[in-house]
């Protein structure tokens, strides 16, 4: 039996696809590629059929292999194979597992992409060795893969919607509600909050932390904002769920500890008699979701290390 898994994390703009071999203590990437995510009247079909071109060229390059991963965005249904939505790739209640199954040729493993990543994170990367996680990767907007007793917690897709979680602000989300952590500590809103509050447009939060590091008082209250409201975020993961570790992803924490340093003090003084746990930022980048979804495809078929 081959040993080799495909691996496809599709994006709004963009797939990421890998071919891996599992080894000890993981995975090792053989070949990769990405691709523009394909449109079509039909978003599913389109990129279903995307998809099975993706791994008839990985299977060309790599040989023959044993599974194929696939994690898409949005509200997934891994259980019923079923895409329920997804504002950026234009679905809803798509059967993306069946379509997938009759374009790849090799079995196919479904699921989410902040799911995967944490996966990955929690079997290979920062939160290995602990038992209860969350992965939250910060961008656009906010999300939050939950490991409970060494497994993922999806409820249907609809688990670790940490980003719209009322954190006590008038602001309105883009679900609708008001107060969402998303709507001022996302990497989007720091940089929509910053141009609203100084007039000068902001090219990503990036930039609104080197202002705010530079002593731009426009950015260093928006930061400061954001720092709170991940805080008070936390605190109310932490008292429903008890996480043993937290494992921050995105951008956002990739320039060093100093945020994350801020959100773990933010974080302490809010907690009374909660479990303190380990806030640690993301070990393995923008390849999580690849990685959660080779994963995926070696437990489908029980190719292991």
């Amino acid at each position: 039996m081959p040993r080799l898994v495909a691996a496809l994390d599709v994006g709004g703009t963009s797939v990421k696809a890998a071919v891996y071999e599992p080894v000890p203590g993981g995975l090792r990437q053989v070949s990769g590629l990405r691709r523009p995510t394909a449109r079509g009247g039909d978003p599913a079909r389109a990129v279903a059929d995307q998809a099975g071109k993706l791994i008839r060229e990985l299977t060309e390059s790599a040989g023959p292999l044993a599974a194929a991963g696939v994690v898409v965005p949005g509200i997934v249904d891994e259980h019923a194979g079923v895409a329920r939505f997804s504002a950026n790739l234009g679905w809803r209640d798509a059967p993306l597992r069946e379509l997938l199954a009759d374009r790849a040729g090799v079995p196919v493993a479904f699921g989410h992409d902040v799911t995967a990543g944490g996966l990955a994170e929690y079997r290979i990367g920062a939160a290995r060795g602990f038992t209860d996680a969350a992965f939250v990767p910060v961008g656009t907007g906010i999300a939050a893969a939950l490991i409970l007793g060494g497994r993922p917690h999806r409820a249907g897709g609809r688990a670790g919607e940490l980003g719209h979680l009322d954190v006590g602000h008038d602001l309105v989300c883009g679900c609708g509600a008001i107060g969402c952590l998303e709507a001022v500590a996302s990497a989007a809103a720091l940089a929509r909050r910053y141009t609203d509050r100084s007039g000068r447009a902001a090219d990503g939060a990036r930039e609104v932390m080197a202002a705010a590091a530079n002593g731009d008082p426009d950015a260093v209250a928006v930061l400061d904002d954001a720092v709170a409201a991940l805080g008070d975020g936390l605190r109310q993961l932490v008292t429903l769920l008890a996480p043993e570790v937290v494992v921050f992803g995105g951008g956002l924490f990739g320039a060093g500890e100093g945020l994350l340093e801020r959100v773990r003090r933010r974080t302490a003084e809010r907690l009374t008699f909660q479990r303190m746990p380990e806030l640690r930022r993301a070990e393995l980048g923008d390849e999580a979701g690849c990685l959660g979804a080779g994963l995926l495809a070696a437990d489908l078929v029980g190719v292991s290390s």
